[in-house]
């Protein structure tokens, strides 16, 4: 299955256990040709929210969701208002995205540029989870210039 050509989505039959051994055994098979992961207000990845867990070694676990995270899914249009928003999420963990031959990052709104001047700016961190993408040997982030806005000219070397 070394070619594989597919997304891999949790389709909510058989509860969150179930969920997660067929999303993990189907992530394991081979590796991730590449990751789309993009980086939250928090600076988190998928729902790794600060601090993230940057030691387990499972591919998928159940994440709390703070307000904040479920009034971004609102404003993304995930959701039609907060309420809708579980408080449990199903994730792929920071070390099986890290697995990823390539992981690209598209982050476009206004709202995320705080979180991408810290994960630019700021060492490797479970408080800014983002921050784990910058030891990835093939990761390429594309901002939008709302996302970007204020620092834009500035240089950052890694």
């Amino acid at each position: 299955m070394g070619n594989l050509k597919e997304a891999v989505n949790v389709n909510g039959e058989g509860g969150p256990a179930a969920n997660i051994a067929y999303v993990s055994a189907r992530v394991e098979e081979a590796p991730i040709g590449v990751g789309v992961i993009s980086i939250g207000e928090k600076g988190h990845i998928a729902f790794n929210a600060p601090p993230a867990d940057f030691e387990t070694r499972k591919s998928c676990i159940i994440v709390n969701l703070d307000a904040r995270c479920k009034a971004q899914q609102v404003c993304e249009g995930w959701f039609a208002s907060v309420d809708d928003v579980p408080w449990q999420a199903i994730s792929m963990t920071v070390y099986r995205m890290l697995q990823s031959r390539c992981i690209v990052s598209l982050v476009p709104k206004a709202v995320k540029a705080i979180a991408i001047r810290n994960t630019l700016i700021m060492k490797r961190t479970g408080i800014v989870p983002a921050t784990i993408l910058k030891s990835h040997p093939d990761w390429n982030l594309w901002l939008g210039g709302a996302s970007a806005a204020g620092f834009m000219q500035m240089q950052y070397y890694f």
